[in-house]
């Protein structure tokens, strides 16, 4: 379990289109998609993540980071790092961010081998990247003891 006092953990995989959206089970133990949305400037992406925050009782959020495959920052990620300091700023939470090479791609995979049909993948596919994105986080932070810093 990954310790956010009592709070939940919201997972974003942010596009240049949408935002895929993910929260933690109440214990940090398992992601679970919850919604994409689209517009990643606009002032309704805003307002739709402060409202899922505060609903959901957020304490953290995690943000994938698009490194690309020699694990530099491309120009995909310099636009999350931006987003990252909208969000902080506008939530007033603290943000992590968490290497997303191969998220989507593992996700379509994994939709793939579910049988799940085109259409719903493209429905599902950010908001699956997120839940992805998280696991891996809350993982991460479990394999390392790292669960009292979030």
């Amino acid at each position: 379990m990954v310790k956010t006092g009592g709070k939940r953990i919201m997972g974003l995989d942010v596009g240049s289109k949408r935002i895929g959206i993910a929260l933690s089970d109440p214990t940090g133990v398992l992601a679970l998609p919850l919604k994409t949305i689209a517009g990643v400037q606009s002032e309704d992406s805003a307002s739709i993540l402060l409202e899922i925050i505060q609903r959901e009782e957020v304490g953290l959020i995690v943000i994938g980071l698009p490194r690309s495959l020699s694990g530099g920052i491309g120009p995909q990620a310099l636009k999350v790092m931006e987003f990252v300091e909208k969000i902080k700023s506008m939530a007033g939470l603290p943000v992590k961010l968490q290497d997303e090479r191969y998220s989507t791609v593992a996700v379509e995979k994994m939709m793939r081998q579910t049988g799940t049909k085109k259409k719903k993948r493209d429905e599902r596919r950010d908001a699956e990247a997120a839940a992805y994105i998280l696991q891996n986080y809350m993982e991460s932070r479990r394999a390392f003891g790292d669960e009292n810093n979030g």
